[in-house]
């Protein structure tokens, strides 16, 4: 299957070749590798000219096509006529050197599939436990794999607000287990939502789908948004066997508290693509979750050190929801 990469990059010169040198060292070798730059200097592009890589291609956009789901949008135009597979990677990640075969297996496998998945392997602290293992509360166990869950997660169980749903699948409440929470089985999850940053797409996709610019600049939650509406076409799957690292370079994000806005206005969005119509139970807990998530992150002024990154992100979490009331986002179709 002949495939092409995209990678959306902004200012992380550094963190981009590394990604580029693993993806030299595959078993698979994409037929394209397109570079979407949205960076507001010549470093990145001055990299790559002293770093040669095979089949790559390299764009400057300009000022009006930067943000990550216009630069996707971008680099999709330009993926070439043959190309079956488009795969997407977040310049801040390092691949295992048989990632994009396993990745072309899964269609394989599983030809129905629209889009692939990839498992991010350093962010993954799981134990085998077997399936007949009874999680203690401050535990998650998922397959017969058990790991140590979040004290926000905990909280939720307490209060009767965490969701049933496996991972990669929203609840109609949002607010579910990202696929981040799936064990590394070495097996493939059929989902309905994908990491932007490690997932790719069968080409068709696009010939009736795109990624919604309403996510502008960072994009939080594209993902989610675009893979939500593509489960409503087809199968989306994650193969486990798949690995890569990702390193979250802190370059090119925003300020903790256009984050903390991001949150709630960007996850109000993604919930309501899943859930148009939703019943005043489902409402109910969306609104009492993103309170709770909020009310924690104030109290992390007092019990972390990063009290001015708390504080931020959580006045930017209310000032968010208030601005729901009066200044809902429009959902594009």
């Amino acid at each position: 299957m002949k495939f092409s990469l995209i990678v959306c990059t902004y200012m992380r010169p550094n963190p981009l070749l590394a990604l580029l040198k693993s993806v030299q060292e595959q078993t698979v070798f994409p037929d394209e590798i397109l570079i979407i730059d949205g960076s507001t200097n010549e470093e990145t592009g001055i990299v790559l000219k002293e770093n040669q890589f095979e089949n790559l291609k390299y764009f400057l956009v300009p000022a009006e096509q930067r943000g990550l789901t216009k630069q996707r949008n971008y680099g999709i135009e330009r993926v070439g006529e043959g190309m079956e597979i488009v795969c997407f990677l977040d310049d801040d990640t390092v691949l295992e050197n048989d990632y994009f075969e396993q990745l072309l297996k899964t269609y394989q496998i599983y030809p129905e599939a629209l889009g692939v998945g990839g498992y991010i392997i350093n962010e993954s602290e799981c134990e085998f436990v077997g399936h007949d293992y009874v999680p203690k509360i401050e535990e998650y166990c998922f397959d017969g794999w058990k790991r140590k869950d979040g004290s926000r997660f905990v909280l939720r169980k307490k209060l009767g607000l965490d969701s049933d749903n496996p991972p990669g699948f929203s609840a109609l409440f949002s607010h579910g287990r990202s696929v981040g929470f799936l064990p590394p089985s070495g097996k493939i999850y059929e989902v309905e939502m994908l990491m932007g940053g490690v997932s790719s797409f069968k080409k068709k996709v696009f010939e009736a789908l795109k990624f919604s610019t309403y996510f502008e600049g960072y994009g939080l939650y594209e993902d989610a948004d675009f893979t939500l509406r593509v489960a409503k076409e087809g199968k989306l799957y994650l193969n486990t066997s798949a690995k890569l690292n990702h390193y979250h370079d802190a370059s090119g994000r925003p300020n903790q508290y256009q984050y903390g806005k991001m949150v709630v206005r960007n996850g109000w969005y993604v919930w309501r693509t899943k859930n148009p119509k939703p019943l005043f139970a489902a409402k109910l807990k969306w609104h009492s979750i993103t309170l709770l998530l909020t009310l924690i992150r104030y109290s992390n002024i007092v019990t972390t050190a990063k009290k001015k990154e708390a504080f931020t992100e959580a006045l930017g979490r209310t000032v968010g929801w208030w601005s729901l009331l009066f200044n809902k986002p429009t959902i594009q179709k």
